[in-house]
């Protein structure tokens, strides 16, 4: 192995291996950012820094599902570009809160648009 170490003992001359010492158990010291000692505390939104505000992060919604819109159309510029980021890119659903079949059928019409160059594709 190479984190073993080779030493000779004084009064024998003998080389004998030692395993490198092992790490202490019990709980960790704290860190730049403070104590992890199982993982993270809580999650987005839930309990974190002991001083400032408390972040509540709400949960979002499809779009389309609350306002019932059914049809997606590539014609439809103003909600299409909605989804669209300044570069061109079709915005992830994570961000956005599009449902996944509505988010489906959302790039599939910008996909549309932007082949009728109703859309830019990237700048």
């Amino acid at each position: 192995m190479a984190d073993e170490v080779t030493t000779t003992a004084p009064e024998t001359g003998a080389a004998t291996t030692e395993a490198p010492a092992a790490r202490p158990e019990g709980p960790r010291e704290p860190g730049p950012r403070g104590p992890r000692p199982g993982g993270r505390p809580g999650g987005p939104g839930g309990p974190g820094r002991e001083g400032g505000r408390k972040f509540f992060r709400r949960k979002k919604v499809c779009k389309f599902c609350t306002d019932k819109i059914d049809a997606i159309n590539y014609k439809d510029v103003r909600l299409l570009s909605q989804f669209v980021a300044e570069s061109g890119k079709i915005v992830p659903r994570r961000l956005t809160g599009v449902c996944t079949p509505h988010q489906r059928r959302l790039a599939d019409a910008i996909k549309q648009a932007r082949n009728i160059a109703l859309l830019p594709y990237g700048s």
